[in-house]
């Protein structure tokens, strides 16, 4: 009996020889790829979304993660005292009602004069998207995120909507969050129930929240606070966005 020479290592003899299996595609720089594309989408899906939802900062969440847990009673606009956004635009941010969620001369003036990112380019819009969606601490990059995410929100939400959003989300001591939560702390009373002094003070506390305290401030803040009450008085046209149904 003839046997056929057989070179298919073990096959048998005029049976098909089964293709050699493809390698493996590495798949984590495709994975890598997606979640950032996840993370790039998430704010503009979340911008729509917190139309309606109230929404919790990138502190808020860290707090919770790392089991501090933080302190905040989300409350509307129509239950914060007007003296407060009012202060907010005054001591914070001029130009809010006008701009489109960039003050761009203020940026422009304030990068050529320190060489670099700084509070006084933010406005309450960018400070808003950096608390929502960035992290904290000054540099190129965040800022770059945070610009066209500004002009996004500010097309998205009304500027209503961003100030309410922003006053429930600003940080106002370790784990404390929201004007509520600061009046209650604070001044032992709730948001609608704010003076015009006292809205200062809390404006006056923003740039340092973890430093500074509303209720016990230091010679310079005081002063701030003072500055931030006389505007305030005197705001006229500047927050007409606020208030006007």
């Amino acid at each position: 009996m003839t046997v056929e020479a057989d070179d298919s290592y073990g096959a048998v003899a005029g049976e098909e020889v089964p293709a050699a299996p493809a390698p493996r595609r590495r798949r984590w720089p495709r994975r890598l790829f997606r979640l950032a594309v996840a993370l790039a989408l998430a704010p503009l899906v979340l911008t729509v979304v917190y139309w309606l939802v109230p929404p919790v900062s990138t502190l808020m969440l860290a707090d919770l993660v790392t089991g501090r847990g933080y302190t905040r009673d989300w409350v509307s606009f129509d239950e914060i005292s007007p003296q407060l956004p009012m202060a907010v635009v005054m001591g914070e941010d001029g130009k809010f009602c006008s701009h489109g969620g960039v003050d761009w001369d203020s940026l422009g003036a304030v990068l050529s004069r320190s060489g670099g990112p700084n509070r006084g380019a933010s406005t309450v819009t960018m400070q808003t998207v950096k608390n929502l969606y960035l992290w904290n601490g000054r540099s190129y990059l965040r800022k770059a995120m945070e610009i066209p995410l500004a002009l996004y929100v500010d097309l998205v939400w009304s500027k209503r909507r961003t100030m309410e959003i922003y006053l429930n989300i600003a940080e106002w001591g370790p784990n404390l969050y929201g004007a509520e939560a600061a009046a209650q702390k604070y001044f032992k009373k709730p948001a609608a129930k704010l003076t015009r002094h006292e809205a200062a003070l809390l404006v006056s506390a923003l740039p340092n929240p973890i430093e500074r305290n509303p209720a016990k401030p230091g010679k310079y803040q005081a002063r701030y606070a003072r500055t931030v009450e006389r505007r305030t008085a005197q705001a006229g046209a500047y927050v007409d966005c606020l208030f006007d149904r």
